[in-house]
């Protein structure tokens, strides 16, 4: 006997074949019972997916259609107030005129709670393109070009998107 292989032969690689070596039918048996379990762990994984996309779904479609919910509560206490405005034609002008202003700080409180911030930009403001609207270039002495004159109409910003810019007028360049 050598001991040119001093491992015994289990190790060396020449383990006697198995069962399903020898035999292809159990084989094929194994590999058929191993394929249903795939099979079935696939589909398992195939339908858990598809449930939560549809929930993802149902979830982003109950997020639309309520994202309003909280901006309306905002707005119910301002509609209260122009109700009761109108429930009573014999007030004052003064009076009228005070529920007016009042109804605006009201509906100024709203606004900011629901991250809906105005764009007023002061005269000779630095014009930006991105919160303002140019409506026309008018000559301004003293004024430094590029710059707001006068506002138009406010703009308004949602959580730093713009959401309608301000109007405003423009000095010329020189």
């Amino acid at each position: 006997m050598t001991t040119e292989n001093p491992l015994p032969e289990d190790a060396a690689g020449a383990a006697e074949p198995t069962a399903a070596e020898l035999n292809p039918e159990i084989k094929i048996a194994e590999l058929e019972g191993r394929l249903a379990e795939m099979s079935d762990a696939y589909l398992r994984a195939k339908a858990e997916a598809e449930n939560t996309r549809r929930r993802a779904d149902e979830d982003v479609a109950k997020a639309r259609k309520f994202a309003v919910e909280a901006f309306a509560e905002a707005m119910l206490p301002i509609m209260d107030s122009l109700e009761a405005a109108i429930a009573t034609p014999s007030a004052s002008v003064e009076t009228v005129l005070e529920g007016v202003h009042a109804t605006r700080r009201q509906l100024s409180s709203a606004l900011e709670r629901n991250k809906v911030v105005e764009i007023n930009p002061g005269q000779g403001a630095r014009f930006d393109p991105h919160q303002h609207q140019a409506i026309s270039m008018v000559p301004a002495p003293g004024q430094e070009s590029n710059t707001v004159v006068t506002v138009l109409q406010k703009g308004f910003l949602i959580a730093d998107r713009v959401l309608r810019p301000a109007l405003v007028t423009v000095a010329a360049p020189k």
